[in-house]
């Protein structure tokens, strides 16, 4: 009961303030063709807070690291080449914030720098990161207009093209899959998947973008188990996800509630309420103090349901736990 209440506790008091403001590397007035790879080194080490905090943390950090590029590029002296290169990093620096935005639940932002990015990146020439942007708006754009979210979609793989490498594929047929699962096309959705599995067995030779790495066969279970899901399909879904997360660490906190958050509905579709009670449970335990908003928006309708069942032990914990 001490731990349920300290969990309680921690997500009233929003022990999530965020990280404070970096020192932004030194840049003299003529830029050389060393500091983008400076910078690009140093948004890669900082993207791995996200593996652990969520946006709500690494919004602000993410957004000033956006900005002192910009500020670089738009008082600076430097090559076309060099240019080019900073405006690349800007546009993976604006992704970067941009997914912090969504993650915290500030949707107008995430938006504007996922635009943002696409200019810069299509400035820059880089259709991989220009592609990936576009597959940043479908995300968001898919529970407001599925047809407009597989639209983005589709342009963002076209964009990036064949010749991107093969992880930076597979996440982009993965985001397709997804928006083609949120608007119920079971057959498309199968197409696009197999799309992302056929580019992971790919050996290209090509080196994969840092902001890529995370793609992987687990990845792209659990990224299928989340369709089936969507798809009303539990029996697909549910030993997907629970392969995949058994071998996925809590330190992951945001992330594994999310993956949770589908076992449970799933879980619910299938009738077996007190395992979705259990996993919801699990889901609030591993979310609380977290700063992101999505993790509780996704269990919001599982609580909903499982409201009907308070006389089942389990469902009675996860009320409880949720203050419900």
């Amino acid at each position: 009961m001490r731990r349920r209440e300290f969990f309680k506790a921690s997500a009233g008091a929003g022990l999530a303030v965020g990280l404070p403001e970096l020192a932004p590397l030194e840049a003299g007035p003529r830029i050389g063709r060393d500091l983008p790879v400076q910078l690009r080194m140093r948004t890669e080490r900082l993207r791995r807070l996200d593996d652990i905090l969520g946006g709500g943390d690494t919004y602000r950090v993410y957004l000033g690291e956006y900005q002192a590029t910009k500020a670089v590029l738009r008082d600076g002296s430097y090559t076309d080449e060099t240019g080019r290169s900073l405006l690349s990093v800007l546009a993976e620096q604006a992704q970067q914030a941009g997914w912090a935005a969504f993650d915290a639940g500030k949707s107008s932002d995430a938006r504007s720098l996922y635009e943002a990015s696409h200019l810069a990146a299509t400035d820059a020439g880089d259709r991989v990161l220009a592609g990936n942007a576009l597959a940043f708006l479908a995300y968001q754009q898919t529970s407001v207009n599925p047809q407009a979210g597989i639209d983005m979609a589709i342009e963002s793989c076209r964009t990036a093209g064949a010749e991107a490498p093969s992880g930076v594929r597979a996440l982009l047929h993965e985001r397709l899959a997804w928006a083609y699962a949120v608007a119920g096309l079971a057959s498309q959705t199968e197409q696009a998947l197999r799309s992302a599995e056929d580019a992971l067995s790919e050996n290209d030779g090509l080196p994969q973008p840092d902001w890529a790495a995370w793609v992987d066969s687990r990845e792209l279970q659990i990224m299928t188990g989340r369709c089936w899901t969507e798809l009303r399909r539990p029996i697909r879904a549910v030993p997907v996800l629970e392969s995949a997360l058994a071998r996925f660490d809590d330190a992951h906190a945001r992330d594994k509630s999310l993956y949770l958050s589908c076992l449970a509905t799933s879980c619910l579709a299938a009738g077996e309420v007190e395992q979705a009670a259990t996993i919801t449970t699990q889901v609030l335990e591993l979310s609380a103090g977290v700063a992101s908003v999505r993790p509780r928006q996704r269990i919001a309708p599982v609580l909903q349901e499982l409201s009907a069942h308070r006389a089942v032990p389990a469902v009675a914990e996860a009320m409880d736990m949720a203050g419900v």
